[in-house]
């Protein structure tokens, strides 16, 4: 069983070259660079070194590519095309980013004979093209901007639109993560329910900092400062109570054991503008709860197909329906997209990045991954942490005491989605190796002679024997 256990996959490196120089004619085939080649993983024998007067040449490996350059209103299309005497036909245009101009920029594209249509991730403008545009070409990629910077110095739409045509044509780089349909719709449902949940804690902390500025103590006696019991008072000192005994005696369950320490506390200077003040904002969180109500109704809804996936989801520690349904629309729960544990956990952003320069390794923190997945799981991480006699407690508690919380909650992060792939590759629940599993992995025989030792050092003498079965 894989859960609780560490799977290390091997690093691979991929050799990035920036190109400086692009030689263009016709017959040509190859894009040649006069530029640094970096280290590969899969490289043998000394590296390529390319001088003033070298060049390196890759290889053309689609014949028939577009690029776009896309902006909010109008994207620049270009057209590269190997003809079948070895020359090269390229065609610009630009087109408007309505859906009679992306009409056309597919007329434009199709009537090229494209297969591979490759664009730049721009901002939220990308999306209308690329819907656009899906499933209406064999290759449709998606290019993070990092991958794909220009040559600095001559930098226009054209060329940019060129460029990504160019690197393409010749492998020099690999299209992003897009999920299909469903998914993206359930996606953009659970980053918008989050919001609101943000949007409610951030109006409860304004809520608190209105009670302090009118001297209501509140929250010195409750645990929180919106409860059932709390809300009561509120109300009472908007509709204009102020006795603190009326009030105190509006407090419920065990907070009727408090009354006497919350009459002190609701002795205030609660005035009119602290009342418009409080009225607006618990409006504001019954406009909240509602919205993030009938959000999660329709993620529920959506979720039906995914319901197994779910489940397996909730047997890990920490893991709660919410968080499930986040790690399903942000990663598709289709593990056929990632090789291994390792390369998921990357694409999320819970690995560690590397950084080496003249032999020099400092250090990087956690790669650039995707943001809503990654806090969702330090969330969750944390959350299992704190779950008494789990593998997840345990881990946190031995990395903790060494570095941290922070990193401790991370290195939990990475383990619960290591688990999650190998749960949702295999179909199989979640088995605890429990808060022991680490005291477990030693011999007995030589921790017993450990602690001898120790105890020994302390100036007792201890004589060991096995306890009989």
């Amino acid at each position: 069983m894989a859960g609780g256990h560490r799977v290390w996959s091997p690093n691979v490196t991929c050799s990035r070259v920036r190109a400086i120089s692009l030689a263009r004619g016709r017959g040509d085939h190859q894009v040649s660079l006069r530029a640094r080649t970096g280290d590969s993983a899969l490289h043998r024998g000394p590296l390529p070194v390319a001088s003033d007067n070298q060049e390196v040449h890759m290889k053309q490996i689609r014949q028939k590519v577009g690029g776009l350059d896309i902006h909010r209103d109008s994207v620049v299309a270009c057209t590269r095309v190997t003809m079948p005497d070895g020359s090269i036909e390229v065609a610009k245009e630009r087109f408007k980013t309505t859906q009679a101009g992306l009409a056309e920029l597919t007329t434009f594209l199709m009537d090229a004979g494209v297969n591979t249509v490759a664009m730049e991730a721009t901002g939220i403008y990308w999306r209308t093209v690329y819907y656009a545009l899906e499933g209406l070409f064999e290759e449709l990629w998606l290019c993070n901007a990092q991958h794909v910077k220009n040559v600095p110095g001559r930098k226009t739409d054209l060329s940019d639109a060129e460029w990504l045509a160019d690197v393409a044509a010749h492998g020099m780089v690999r299209p992003s993560f897009v999920p299909p349909p469903d998914i993206r719709e359930l996606r953009e449902l659970t980053r918008y329910r989050k919001t609101q949940v943000d949007a409610r804690a951030k109006e409860i902390q304004r809520l608190e900092k209105i009670l302090q500025d009118a001297g209501v103590k509140l929250t010195s006696v409750a645990s929180t400062v919106w409860s059932k019991s709390s809300r009561a008072m509120i109300e009472a000192m908007i509709a204009g109570e102020r006795d603190s005994v009326v009030l105190a005696d509006m407090a419920k369950g065990v907070m009727r054991k408090k009354t006497d320490r919350l009459e002190e506390a609701l002795e205030s200077n609660f005035g009119s503008h602290h009342a418009i003040l409080c009225r607006q904002v618990i409006d504001h969180l019954d406009f909240l709860d509602a919205s993030i109500a009938t959000l999660s109704t329709e993620i529920c809804a959506r979720l039906v197909p995914f319901e197994p996936q779910v489940a397996l989801l909730t047997s890990i520690p920490g893991i709660s329906a919410a968080t499930a349904q986040v790690i399903v629309a942000e990663t598709g729960a289709d593990m056929s997209r990632f090789p291994t544990a390792g390369h998921l956990c990357a694409w999320a952003g819970v690995a560690p990045a590397s950084y080496e320069s003249a032999g020099k390794k400092r250090p990087a923190g956690t790669r650039k991954g995707a943001p809503w997945l990654k806090r969702t799981l330090i969330e969750a991480g944390r959350a299992a942490s704190r779950t008494k006699g789990s593998y997840y407690s345990a881990l946190y508690a031995r990395i903790a005491r060494r570095r941290g919380p922070n990193k401790a909650a991370v290195a939990v992060a990475h383990s619960m989605l290591e688990t999650a792939w190998h749960l949702l590759s295999t179909g199989a629940l979640y088995e605890d190796p429990g808060a022991d599993y680490f005291e477990r992995r030693h011999d007995p025989v030589i921790e017993a002679k450990r602690l001898q030792r120790r105890i020994e050092a302390l100036g007792f003498s201890v004589t060991i024997e096995e306890k009989a079965a």
